[in-house]
């Protein structure tokens, strides 16, 4: 069956965004403005920025910052987990682990993170609509159409294609969130529901078409990387394939339908689905992907080879470009520098776009949500107060990660900061900050800012990463996979993989055996690559191996906790022990290795308990760090502890300790002090064993979805409804 939809234009301002202000009208918010307006590249550059803000404000509050993605995204993974009590926070923990097997969508009270003025569906629309008001009115300008004739950027055309990205970078997010949504475009807006699969199809055409006419990142000096690029396009054409191309949760009271845009006419041939494990009979709803998944994937592994071939000034280190610090310390390891780049406000080489933070202005998720935790208070503090929402899973830390791996300890910390200057173990009884909720994320730290932020919480400036070229490798590797073509995956595999160990230790043909497959081997690589960014969850579900993926996690979580219980250690295949009791001790790292910040640890140093593990340590002068960023010298005595006893050196962290043997008693003589740890778990064992992704049975369509809010289905009069078990109010 095919279907015409009819086109609603509506006049508005330069930046008005939708019929009667309201994004949660009965029709779906799509703007045009008087074409003159965009005749003058003053006016027309101001149009835009008004959508960078709309999606930068968007990325922070729900896509990639707060909201839904702080709620289950960053911790609603195998790998990746939330710090307080399952019963305290239902409004996250419900949504993240789909919903109790899908029994628990009809509470609507569970969540909380859908306001009508800020949640994803508003916000989304809030970028979309002016989008469609610039696109509308620079697509005929003549420098456009030359440009398109011609196959040649220039500045019109660049606006056109900036416009056309912020558009399909708004309706990924949203359509990864919730599924099914409007079609609003500069000519067309439907009433009510449209298949994802039409909303995919003409997002992809309308890039291609733009591609040619844009400039690539970096190609002239205003192609910074908080701008949409022609890189930034091709990747986004291959991201949305690969989103398509992948296994989804749909409804089962909706018929999908690919997009045609052929005379008038928005549906083309119906989809049939290829679908995987069962039906969820609670939410009903089916998990698969469209028959025609091949054509997808083939066309996303020609945009990731587009910009593997031409990046731009997007870089993609092997080897570490920076030399030893001045004070010894040892760096060596290519995948840090990423992270040190944007702790020091710079856009990172290896970035293709990041979306702009200013420091001491807004709310910042970086590091206060999704960095290494410290309990600071609110201001005045070194560091300020770091939540940590998102924490890491401890057996992936101690059993999955190889540790030889020079990712594991950037991307996750067994320490956290005090707020005063000093270092302190983590517990992993439920809480938040350092003072609990365990394995913290650590690719974020005020603590080795180049100019930390001591003023305010949540204000340090650091960028949101949006797109980088680990990806885009990993990418390619994975659509080769899915065609069959492991011989032209591996390359990408092992470039991204040998980089992070060392030189012939990544073993990647033991590592692709011990996977299964060349594909569950690139899925495996990018949960290391991209380990506490938010990545995984949607990775394993577009995948299909969600499934697999959690009850791999259970199993492990349940060995390790069985084996504390019962034996005081756990052993995991990779030869790491995790422990009941660990050994700590406050010690001035500025006195014994020179400094209190630590890098890589030096290979052949792994005994020592200050430098192993890496990447942790304090800043090496909080003093002047305040200073230099306003807080008073009254403030910063009254807030920094006295004395140098800055870092935390631990024994036990991976190998057995006994406590009643003479190791134990020797560590003990020389100040260290035993700490309950691995047993920390046992007690614990409801919130990290049972309640981990509670009652999913590994075969129901996974209900990862958001549904619509109350003001939206009521405002649509019928035209829009909610599925997968949700309330219509």
């Amino acid at each position: 069956m095919k279907k015409i939809y009819y086109p609603i234009l509506c006049l508005a301002g330069l930046l008005g965004t939708t019929a009667c202000d309201d994004f949660l009208d009965d029709k779906s918010p799509s703007v045009v403005t008087p074409e003159d307006v965009f005749k003058y590249e003053e006016t027309a550059n101001a149009a835009l920025i008004g959508v960078y803000e709309a999606w930068r404000a968007a990325c922070q509050s729900q896509f990639f910052g707060d909201g839904v993605y702080y709620a289950a995204d960053v911790c609603g993974s195998d790998i990746e987990r939330h710090p307080e009590k399952f019963t305290n926070q239902p409004a996250r923990h419900y949504p993240e682990c789909f919903y109790q097997n899908g029994s628990y969508t009809n509470q609507y009270n569970l969540l909380g993170y859908l306001s009508e003025a800020g949640g994803p569906y508003t916000v989304g629309f809030s970028i979309i609509a002016p989008a469609n008001s610039i696109i509308s009115n620079t697509r005929d300008l003549a420098d456009v159409k030359k440009a398109l004739e011609e196959g040649k950027p220039n500045t019109a055309s660049q606006m056109y294609g900036e416009a056309v990205c912020a558009r399909a970078a708004a309706y990924r997010e949203m359509i990864r969130i919730m599924g099914d949504l409007p079609l609003a475009t500069p000519d067309i807006v439907t009433d009510g529901l449209v298949s994802r699969y039409i909303i995919y199809d003409q997002l992809i055409a309308e890039l291609e078409k733009v591609i040619p006419v844009m400039y690539r990142v970096g190609e002239n000096s205003s192609m910074t990387k908080n701008k949409f690029s022609r890189t930034f396009a091709e990747g986004m054409v291959a991201r949305l394939c690969l989103d398509a191309a992948g296994y989804q949760t749909r409804r089962n009271d909706m018929t999908y339908y690919y997009g045609s845009e052929v005379d008038g006419v928005l549906e083309g041939d119906a989809v049939h689905f290829e679908d995987l494990g069962t039906p969820n009979s609670s939410a009903n709803a089916s998990y698969g992907r469209p028959d025609r998944w091949r054509q997808y994937v083939e066309k996303a592994k020609k945009y990731f080879k587009e910009v593997i071939d031409n990046p731009g000034s997007a870089k993609f280190y092997t080897t570490d470009p920076r030399k030893d610090g001045a004070k010894g310390q040892k760096f060596d390891n290519p995948y840090q520098y990423f992270f040190q780049q944007m702790n020091n406000l710079e856009y990172a080489d290896e970035s293709i776009y990041e979306y702009a933070m200013t420091q001491g202005v807004g709310n910042d998720a970086r590091p206060y949500s999704f960095g290494r935790v410290s309990s600071g208070g609110g201001s005045n503090a070194f560091p300020c107060k770091a939540y940590g929402q998102g924490r890491i899973n401890p057996a992936f830390y101690w059993g999955m990660f190889d540790p030889l791996d020079k990712r594991r300890d950037v991307s996750v910390c067994v320490t956290g900061s005090t707020g005063k200057g000093s270092e302190k173990l983590i517990p992993f009884n439920p809480g938040s900050k350092s003072d609990g909720g365990g394995l913290t994320l650590n690719k974020w730290d005020e603590n080795r800012m180049a100019n930390p932020f001591a003023v305010k919480q949540r204000q340090s400036g650091i960028n949101g990463p949006y797109m980088r070229m680990a990806e885009i490798y990993l990418g390619y590797a994975e659509a080769c996979a899915w065609l069959g073509q492991d011989g032209e995956a591996k390359p990408y595999l092992a470039l991204v993989r040998e980089r992070s160990f060392p030189a012939g230790k990544a073993n990647t043909d033991a590592f692709i055996a011990k996977s299964g497959s060349m594909l569950k081997a690139v899925v495996d690589e990018r949960g290391f690559e991209f380990a506490g960014e938010g990545d995984r969850r949607w990775t394993l579900i577009r995948t299909g191996l969600i499934g697999d993926a959690i009850k791999n996690i259970k199993t492990l979580t349940a060995n390790m906790i069985a084996g504390l219980e019962t034996n005081g250690y756990y052993q995991f295949d990779n030869g790491n022990f995790i422990s009941a009791y660990v050994w700590t001790k406050l010690v001035d790292a500025k006195d014994s290795v020179g400094y209190r910040l630590t890098t890589q640890c030096p290979e052949g140093k792994e005994d020592d308990p200050i430098l192993f593990p890496g990447w942790r340590g304090q800043n090496d002068d909080w003093s002047a760090a305040g200073l230099k960023c306003g807080v008073t010298e009254a403030n910063i005595e009254k807030n920094l502890s006295a004395g140098n006893n800055t870092n935390l050196a631990i024994k036990g962290l991976f190998t057995y300790i006994d406590p009643a043997g003479p190791e134990a008693a020797a560590l003990e003589a020389e100040g260290y002090t035993k700490q309950e740890y691995g047993a920390q778990l046992v007690s614990n064992k409801a919130e990290y064993l049972d309640n981990l992704f509670l009652d999913y049975d590994y075969q129901s369509a996974p209900v990862y979805l958001w549904p619509l809010t109350p003001n939206t289905i009521l405002t649509s009069k019928g035209a829009i409804t909610n599925g997968y078990g949700f309330k219509q109010e």
